[in-house]
């Protein structure tokens, strides 16, 4: 497992997740993707950092993101996760539209354990996590010590800097 992921009992494994939105009350689709994922039993949140305002990435003639990272236990395999995540984004009202361009909600998978995984839907670790820092600086937040792929993702966000990334609020309670 990761170094610093949230401790799985025994049948479930430590993930990652990264999520998103730019479209309405960015906050609040951000949480209601958390709250669907443990409500479907996908997942047991562990920990959610706080929330960025980022710049967009890619496709920049959008609104900016409200950006958040959670670490999470689950039971179920890589591909299943993703079927629940894609799952919780059509629920929410996300729908096909320009690659990285704007969106209701956006749910990445970041890490799955310690397992390096690639199908042609989903890779693991997420392939760009290393590139950005509005995934970086909130998953050093609540994970200082998670190393992947033996690179500290403290050490990544921090050589990466904050550029385009701002701290918008935190929690009110902590998980």
């Amino acid at each position: 497992m990761p170094s610093s992921a949230p401790d799985a009992p025994p049948g479930e494994v430590a993930i990652g997740l990264g999520i998103g939105s730019n479209i309405g009350d960015k906050p609040a689709n951000v949480a209601l993707g958390l709250a669907r994922l443990e409500e479907r039993g996908a997942v047991r949140i562990k920990a959610v950092s706080s929330i960025y305002r980022t710049a967009p990435w890619g496709y920049l003639d959008q609104e900016d993101f409200a950006n958040a990272c959670a670490l999470a236990a689950t039971r179920l395999d890589p591909q299943a996760l993703l079927a629940e995540v894609k799952g919780v984004e059509a629920e929410i009202g996300r729908t096909a539209g320009l690659r990285w361009g704007p969106r209701l909600i956006d749910i990445d998978i970041l890490f799955y354990g310690d397992a390096a995984f690639e199908s042609p839907d989903l890779v693991l670790p997420h392939k760009e996590l290393f590139r950005r820092a509005f995934v970086l600086r909130p998953l050093a937040e609540i994970a200082p010590g998670l190393t992947l792929g033996g690179r500290s993702v403290k050490e990544a966000s921090d050589e990466l800097g904050a550029d385009g990334v701002e701290l918008w609020f935190r929690p009110s309670s902590p998980r």
